[in-house]
């Protein structure tokens, strides 16, 4: 297997992935701020993230994975407060929602969900730390983190510090990227806002010093990944770096892992644009969710992703012909030969498996992994089509596609049901227990000549979205539309 290389941006180079603890990784994950559903844009990163988190488990490694859930920032109190409910009440929706869309995506669930709102003491203790180390001020009752007592700050993501003004200062959670200036640890409660009662006075926390105190509680002081949007480089991960090492004195996580920027039919997806979608506009749409995921997969993570649809189209009929293959592979009959596998296909395979694993070892190189899978994939429908293609290399190739589908999680054909349990896709078409019993009452008028029958029925599974296919061999595959 290929040594496993990583582009991190602290470093700004390619480097050899090395845990602090062998075969052990603790990775932290900035997950959503929910104060509404997620969209594309998040998606990408999340669905890079989880094929980082599955190859690493695919090559043995143990994970302890933490994604956040961001419920307490300054938009979440504007709406609740807005709404009259509590920050609970009003966030509740959507990280059911976020749930739900991560199942539906095939996205693991990391082995820790935590949520901002219940780690309040956690933060206050290292508001704490830093006001004993001298890195804090405070003005209105609210705590600032002074960044000019921290020498290094800006070395993840190489802002210019230069024209920095001593003092200057920013309360909101979300402020220009190009200004470098003293944040909010602690802020001031105002009138109609929720707030805490804590030790260092009443308020609420800044988003920064959340994702410090919570991957610190469950990873230690130093963790081997953090991952993001390269959004997130600055300033939420450089206030992240200042806050934690200033506190410990240790390094802060070894590798920042970013992902860059979705696009929309080349232009920044915005609601003024009407190019803004949810995971949920694009399915009420019809689109199925492996489509979905295979195209935000498809692009390596460092590379702008330009969301088509037309590349959506593309990607269903990748995954489409995947799983024709696979199902060929399953009920098609091919001749068999001495030692069990055709000449040169065992070959085959093992330099697919290894253009595979080499590809997601250069930096998750999706694009070079997909290309091998496909590779393959056309090589054998020739050799199948030519009845060059030995009943042996069966079980190899489907090893193979196992694997594959380890990392990309688009094989399984279960897209109705999960359109359907969001609410989506009508009826969902037949059950599969159907579906056979009508496939095989049709092969069984075919072989008794009654060709009438055995068309009506194909006719009557076409009108309720089932492809039917008959192979050289007799066998029949069939598929949903």
């Amino acid at each position: 297997m290929a040594e496993i290389r990583l582009h991190n941006t602290l470093s700004g180079k390619v480097e050899a992935f090395v845990p602090l603890r062998a075969g052990e990784v603790k990775m932290y994950t900035c997950g959503p701020t929910v104060y509404d559903y997620a969209h594309i844009g998040n998606y990408r990163t999340f669905v890079f993230q989880d094929i980082l988190r599955r190859f690493l488990k695919l090559r043995g490694f143990k994970l302890d994975h933490v994604m956040n859930l961001t419920d307490v920032d300054d938009r979440i109190i504007a709406k609740a407060a807005a709404a009259g409910v509590s920050i609970r009440d009003y966030t509740e929706k959507y990280v059911q929602a976020f749930f739900e869309d991560c199942k539906t995506l095939n996205i693991e669930s990391p082995e820790h969900w935590i949520r901002a709102t219940e780690h309040i003491d956690e933060m206050t203790k290292l508001i704490q730390e830093l006001q004993e180390k001298g890195y804090t001020y405070s003005s209105d009752g609210s705590i600032y983190y002074r960044i000019a007592k921290f020498p290094e700050y800006g070395k993840l993501s190489k802002i210019d510090l230069s024209g920095i003004q001593a003092g200057a200062r920013v309360d909101n959670d979300q402020y220009e990227k190009e200004s470098a200036r003293d944040f909010a640890l602690w802020k001031a409660p105002k009138k109609g806002e929720h707030f805490w009662e804590t030790a260092i006075g009443a308020g609420r926390p800044g988003w920064h010093i959340e994702c410090s105190a919570m991957a610190m509680k469950y990873l230690g002081e130093t963790l081997d990944i953090h991952t993001g949007g390269i959004d997130l480089a600055f300033p939420h991960h450089e206030n992240e770096i200042a806050q934690s090492e200033a506190a410990t004195g240790q390094p802060f996580s070894r590798y920042w892992v970013h992902a860059e920027h979705l696009l929309v039919e080349g232009e920044k997806m915005s609601k003024s644009l009407g190019n803004f979608f949810t995971l949920r506009d694009l399915i009420a749409k019809g689109y199925k969710p492996s489509a979905l995921r295979f195209a935000l997969a498809s692009v390596p993570y460092r590379k702008q992703l330009n969301f088509t649809f037309d590349g959506l189209q593309q990607a269903t009929n990748s995954v489409e012909r995947l799983r024709n293959f696979a199902d060929r592979l399953k009920s098609e009959k091919f001749p068999e030969s001495t030692g069990g596998r055709g000449a040169g296909m065992a070959e085959r395979i093992a330099t697919a498996a290894k253009e595979f694993d080499e590809g997601l070892s250069d930096d998750l190189n999706t694009a070079r992994g997909l290309a091998a899978v496909f590779d393959l994939v056309r090589e054998a429908n020739i050799a199948m089509d030519k009845a060059e293609f030995r009943q042996g290399d069966v079980a190899g190739v489907q090893e193979f596609l196992a694997a594959f589908d380890k990392i990309f999680a688009v094989m399984q054909d279960d897209d109705g049901a999960k359109m359907k349990a969001l609410g989506y896709g009508g009826e969902g078409g037949p059950s599969d227990s159907e579906i056979e019993k009508l496939v095989a009452e049709r092969q069984a008028a075919r072989l008794r000549k009654d060709f009438a029958e055995s068309d009506r029925i194909r006719k009557e599974l076409a009108g309720r979205g089932i492809l039917v296919e008959d192979s050289k061999d007799g066998s029949v595959r069939w598929k949903r539309k």
